[in-house]
């Protein structure tokens, strides 16, 4: 049989008064699926029921199981399990985050910055929207890509120094790269007003181009660039 060790992030909860420490399991790969999601579940169905965690879709879409997976922030369902059984993988929940339980973080704070940037399309004119379409060209449609993928996992925030440092005044990458997707979509009527509640010292600014984010990204996507977008558009049009 092949045995794969994970230490895993638990937080205090079931006792009262109890610090957050890791537990060790060990999951045999011959009665596991090839994915850390797969070992969480088999964790939690067989050895742990009080393990916490969260997930939906498996396939990377929806973004639920975010978390440190080695080192790396990530998504559980799409990391492959470590075929090395030598080797311990540890889990923790995502960094520079307050822990509701074990490898959930609280993600209150985070989807407020995402309101703030009003993501959604709006108008100059008042439109009944589904009554007519709102057209663009296939190269105005093309400017999106990059951008619409983004599923809001929290990967490239949590991964910033920046935003561990300030994230109660800097948005983060991820609300900055759907910031700028309403930025650059030519549907859109707002660009001024967009980047006038942008421009303090601290929602933009405090990127540093340390680029974690495009790296740790699970989709692929370039954050460190929307931004460096947000910024031209800024000084362009205040």
């Amino acid at each position: 049989k092949q045995w794969y060790q994970r230490r895993v992030a638990i937080t205090a909860g079931e006792t009262p008064g109890e610090k957050p420490h890791m537990d060790t399991f060990k999951v045999d790969l011959n009665q596991c699926g090839p994915m850390v999601l797969d070992a969480l579940l088999l964790i939690k169905n067989q050895m742990d029921p009080t393990l916490t965690f969260r997930r939906s879709c498996r396939e990377g879409i929806c973004g639920s199981c975010s978390m440190n997976i080695g080192g790396t922030n990530t998504l559980a369902c799409i990391s492959r399990i470590d075929p090395d059984v030598t080797r311990e993988t540890k889990i923790y929940p995502l960094p520079h985050m307050y822990v509701v339980k074990d490898l959930v973080p609280d993600m209150t704070h985070f989807f407020e910055q995402y309101a703030s940037v009003q993501p959604w399309l709006q108008r100059d004119e008042k439109i009944e929207y589904g009554a007519t379409q709102l057209q663009q060209s296939p190269k105005e449609r093309e400017i999106l890509d990059g951008l619409y993928e983004c599923i809001l996992c929290a990967c490239c925030s949590t991964s910033c120094p920046s935003y561990w440092w300030n994230s109660d005044k800097y948005l983060g990458p991820a609300v900055l790269l759907q910031s700028y997707r309403w930025l650059a979509d030519s549907r859109d009527h707002k660009t001024k007003e967009r980047l006038e509640k942008l421009a303090d010292p601290f929602s933009v600014y405090r990127c540093h181009t340390i680029m974690n984010c495009t790296k740790t990204c699970p989709k692929g996507l370039n954050p460190g660039k929307a931004i460096a977008e947000i910024k031209k558009l800024m000084a362009k049009h205040l």
